[in-house]
């Protein structure tokens, strides 16, 4: 094979590297010879795996001391000890060099980190449900026990995020247990299909909106993500021919193993402990949609001439290299190449340059969030510097525009420091034009090619004629010209019909397609 030229973020050791090695960097990898390179994060990732014992830990120093205020653990862990941890400890952006990927991701330890948080937080649950049922504890310890045990649900999601999008069948079924104890089993539809199809435009229920706050924006996600994942998977019965009332739906059975799950456990334990589940699956789903506040927050993708969206770039994600926050989660703080490679696994995300940074990590900017005053005063400046100035350009609120121009519009002080910060990163963000107009320059050249399979740059998933993809209603035989326009790749969920590559008789891309491949590295 050849190489495909690819512009290394900071920390790798160069710009080009063999596509094929880099191919094997999307999924799971064949097995490959270890590298002199080591992770200096290794270990760090079992830190994750403190959460869901943080009800243990509390159960035990609450025997130890007597004070019932500890059974309010992990709120403090979330809200006080994370952003304190992200302070001291500071920050990391170096980036596993491309010649390691392939082993980095094909190395089973760091998957296992992530499979041992669903039964470490279902033994925590169980826990919580005979503390409960005992009737030894007051309501406020209850209800503390309910918001540490709802940190536990909460992180299980960000699990649940890591292994849903990968392809393999049994990580895509932990995925839906993992999000069955918060009731949020819509989000493995509405994240994959939705929100990274839509990510950053008005359309998109889970991006937030320049002036708009927290508390106003939890209902509006809450219900539009459900409402979405509806759609999303009745439109995919409907190609299916076949009624979407069925378990082989995705959200009936997610669905369904929270009705099961918490009927069996009402049962055992009493109708007692039925609040604070409830209460555990708010606080849960809250976490989440919190980071899904702060993630894409006053940041768009324009429109293009032909109705488009343009591509998703590292500018549409705000990213942290905090080190704290980003062990705890699994690296989803390096946001960018996340959406950049949906199914690239956590240890292997990069931090880009070019992509907008928080001033923090996750675990600080989610206290922030809660108070959208003092919220507003951090970000917002760092939203009108990222748009140099221009306030237009940026994802504005509709009901707080006038508020928004009023502040930030042509002319204000505000505006001219924005510009002045902006005119900092032009020659970067111009670099990176002209990478998209070349991309699309050799996709609309492939266009012109007929070939029996077609290859997502993304993910390497490969669409052939003769397999089809009859899960998502396009039946084995069916033409690539007879795929519909509006059919996105079952893997990542990122690239449209449009986007994909023709695949030779050879099964290798052709030139200007391995051209297209590469630059999204």
């Amino acid at each position: 094979m050849g190489t495909a030229a690819i512009p290394g973020p900071r920390g790798t050791t160069g710009g080009t590297i063999d596509a094929e090695e880099h191919s094997h960097g999307h999924g799971d990898a064949p097995v490959v010879t270890a590298p002199s390179w080591t992770d200096g994060k290794r270990w760090a990732w079992l830190l994750g795996l403190f959460i869901p014992v943080s009800p243990f830990v509390a159960w035990g120093l609450v025997e130890a001391t007597g004070l019932g205020i500890l059974w309010w653990l992990g709120p403090v862990l979330v809200f006080a000890v994370m952003p304190v941890m992200d302070t001291l400890i500071g920050t990391d952006a170096e980036n596993p060099p491309d010649r390691v990927l392939a082993w980095l991701e094909q190395d089973r330890y760091y998957r296992w980190v992530t499979y041992a948080y669903v039964p470490l937080q279902y033994a925590s649950l169980v826990l919580a449900c005979v503390l409960w049922a005992s009737g030894d504890l007051g309501v406020v310890e209850a209800i503390g026990l309910a918001a540490t045990v709802g940190c536990v649900s909460g992180f299980a999601i960000n699990a649940a995020h890591e292994l849903g999008h990968k392809r393999d069948a049994a990580e895509k079924w932990l995925s839906k247990v993992a999000l069955a104890q918060t009731g949020y089993g819509h989000f493995f539809v509405e994240h994959n299909r939705g929100h990274h199809v839509r990510v950053a435009t008005p359309e998109d229920p889970a991006s937030s909106r320049l002036g708009q706050g927290f508390w106003s924006f939890l209902p509006r996600t809450v219900y539009g993500s459900a409402t979405s994942s509806w759609h999303l998977e009745s439109e995919r019965f409907r190609r299916l021919g076949t009624s979407r009332w069925t378990l082989r739906n995705d959200l009936l059975n997610a669905w369904g193993m929270t009705v099961v799950g918490f009927v069996v456990l009402v049962a055992i334990f009493g109708i007692g402990i039925a609040p604070y589940l409830l209460l555990q699956g708010v606080i849960g789903f809250s976490l989440l949609e919190v980071v899904n506040y702060l993630e894409h927050y006053g940041l768009v993708r324009q429109r293009k001439d032909d109705g488009r969206y343009e591509r998703t770039r590292p500018e549409h994600s705000w990213n942290s290299n905090n080190v704290a926050s980003n062990v705890f989660l699994f690296h989803l703080q390096r946001h960018s190449d996340h959406h950049a490679h949906p199914t690239r696994r956590y240890q292997a995300l990069r931090h880009f340059e070019e992509a907008p940074q928080l001033p923090s990590g996750y675990a600080t900017m989610i206290l922030l969030a809660l108070f959208p005053p003092v919220w507003r005063r951090v970000m917002d400046p760092r939203v009108l510097a990222h748009y140099g100035g221009d306030v237009t350009r940026a994802h504005v609120h509709p009901p707080a525009r006038d508020r928004v121009l009023r502040r930030y519009g042509p002319g204000t002080r505000a505006a001219e420091e924005g510009a002045r910060v902006f005119a900092v990163r032009a020659a970067a963000d111009e670099a990176a034009r002209r990478q998209a107009e070349e991309e699309a320059a050799a996709a609309a050249a492939q266009a012109l090619v007929v070939a029996d399979a077609y290859r997502c740059p993304i993910c390497s998933y490969t669409y052939d004629v003769a397999a089809g993809d009859p899960r998502n209603g396009v039946p084995a035989g069916t033409a690539w010209s007879a795929v519909p326009d509006d059919w996105h790749c079952p893997d990542c969920g990122v690239r449209d019909k449009v986007d994909f590559v023709p695949v030779t008789e050879e099964r290798e891309p052709t030139p200007a397609g391995h051209a297209s491949a590469g630059s999204d590295g």
